[in-house]
């Protein structure tokens, strides 16, 4: 019955976050209208949603979503060639669990962690 799940993320500035998601990984905006405050971007399969939260204190942002991915080491070098921050403690590596998976954080701190599975 479920088909599909596109998380919300929070934003302090859609203009930075649009900048960030489509600059540099990659995604287009699919908003047919302008939402104030709201944002919608997808790329390939995958669909994120943010909302706007000036207020949001990045040191205490929790928001993470992982994303699977079947190319993740042609998507890691996309990224670092794009000069893309990975995230300092979660660079491209195999994990116990059976996934390759490296990790970054956006503007606002919300943690995406790409995973393909070994």
């Amino acid at each position: 019955m479920l088909t599909h799940i596109h998380p919300k993320l929070p934003m302090r500035d859609k203009i930075v976050t649009q900048d960030y998601y489509v600059n540099q990984l990659g995604f287009q905006n699919i908003g047919i209208t302008d939402y104030d405050g709201y944002l919608m971007l997808k790329k390939d399969e995958v669909e994120i949603h943010f909302f706007e939260f000036q207020e949001l204190d990045i040191k205490e942002n929790y928001g993470q979503i992982y994303l699977r991915t079947n190319n993740i080491e042609e998507l890691y070098e996309d990224l670092l060639n794009q000069n893309v921050q990975i995230h300092p403690n979660a660079p491209l590596q195999i994990k116990p669990w059976g996934q390759k998976e490296f990790s970054l954080l956006d503007p606002d701190y919300n943690l995406l962690t790409f995973g393909q599975s070994i």
